[in-house]
C-alpha cells in the first residue's frame, strides 16, 4: 500500500507538472508565430545592408572572405559590398539562368515598367521589395502581405486549398501558406510573367515557396526562397531578405511616382 501510494503521489506530480508546462510551451509556440505587425528597412548592419533588397548565400560568404581579408582592411565597406553583388549576379545567378533568359540578361533598368510607366512591380521584385512590410490575420484562413512600395497588397490563404484550375494567372500570383513549426511557408503561382530582382526576364511558369522565420530576440524577419522556373533557370535560385521590427511605421499612399520625361539607357 505504501509502495503504491508513493506511485500514485508520483504520477499525480507528473501530471501537474505537465500541466504547468503547457502554458509555457504554447506561449512559446505563438511566439515563435507571431510575424504579425509592421516590418521595414533591415537592421544597420553590414549584412542588413547588402540583404536589404535580395542576396544569396555565394553573396554573403564573398562579403564575410573580402571583410576577413586584411588586405581590405583600408577599403571602404560599400566598395566590398559592391564587390560581393557583383560576385553574387556573376558566379551565382548567371551560372543558373536559361540560355533564353541570358539572351536579355542583364535587362536595362532603364525599360522596367515600374521606372518607364510607373507600372507595379511583378511579383519577383514585389515579394522582396525595400521598405515597409505588413502581415495582418484578416480572417481565420487568411492573411494579407502589404508592402510599403506600390502599397502592393497580397492574400495568403491558410487553410489548405490548392490553387484553382482555372484561376487567371495575375500581377501577384496566387499564394497558399501552412506552418511547419515556427516557420511560416508560402507556395506562390500563377505568377504573369515579368522580371527578376537581378533583372532578368521570368516566365508564367514562375514558382516561388517563401520561408519566412523571426529571430529569437523578435527584432528581424528572415526571407528565404526558393524560385524555379524551367522557362528561365537550369537549376532553382536561392534569395534572402531581411526586415526589422518596425511596429511604429505605417505604410502611407505610394502616389509620388512620376513618369520620366527624360530617360537615360544604359543603367544595369
Amino acid at each position: 500500500m505504501v509502495v503504491e501510494r508513493i506511485l500514485n503521489a508520483r504520477a499525480g506530480l507528473l501530471i501537474l507538472i505537465s500541466f504547468a508546462c503547457m502554458p509555457a510551451f504554447a506561449q512559446t509556440q505563438s511566439a515563435s508565430r507571431d510575424f504579425m505587425g509592421m516590418w521595414s528597412d533591415p537592421p544597420v548592419t553590414i549584412t542588413g545592408i547588402f540583404c536589404a533588397s535580395w542576396c544569396t548565400d555565394a553573396g554573403i560568404e564573398r562579403l564575410n572572405a573580402l571583410l576577413d581579408d586584411p588586405k581590405n582592411d583600408a577599403r571602404p565597406v560599400a566598395d566590398l559590398q559592391a564587390e560581393a553583388d557583383k560576385y553574387q549576379r556573376e558566379k551565382y545567378i548567371r551560372p543558373r539562368l536559361s540560355d533564353a533568359a541570358l539572351k536579355t540578361y542583364p535587362l536595362d533598368r532603364a525599360d522596367d515598367p515600374s521606372f518607364l510607366r510607373c507600372e507595379p512591380y511583378g511579383f519577383a521584385q514585389q515579394f522582396i521589395s525595400r521598405h515597409q512590410l505588413e502581415i495582418r490575420q484578416t480572417s481565420k484562413d487568411r492573411l494579407e502581405m502589404r508592402y510599403g512600395e506600390w502599397d502592393a497588397r497580397r492574400t495568403v490563404y491558410m487553410d489548405g486549398r490548392k490553387r484553382p484550375v482555372n484561376e487567371p494567372l495575375s500581377r501577384l500570383g496566387y499564394s497558399v501558406g501552412r506552418w511547419e513549426g515556427g516557420t511560416l511557408v508560402i507556395e506562390t503561382s500563377g505568377i504573369l510573367a515579368s522580371r527578376t530582382p537581378w533583372q532578368s526576364d521570368h516566365s508564367d511558369q514562375l514558382h516561388v515557396i517563401e520561408r519566412y522565420t523571426r529571430s529569437k530576440d523578435g527584432k528581424t524577419l528572415t526571407l528565404t526562397a526558393t524560385m524555379t522556373d524551367p522557362w528561365s533557370f537550369r537549376e532553382p535560385v536561392l534569395i534572402q531578405h531581411i526586415w526589422a521590427w518596425a511596429p511604429d511605421q505605417i505604410i502611407a499612399p505610394y502616389d509620388q511616382c512620376e513618369i520620366p520625361t527624360e530617360v537615360k539607357k544604359g543603367v544595369r
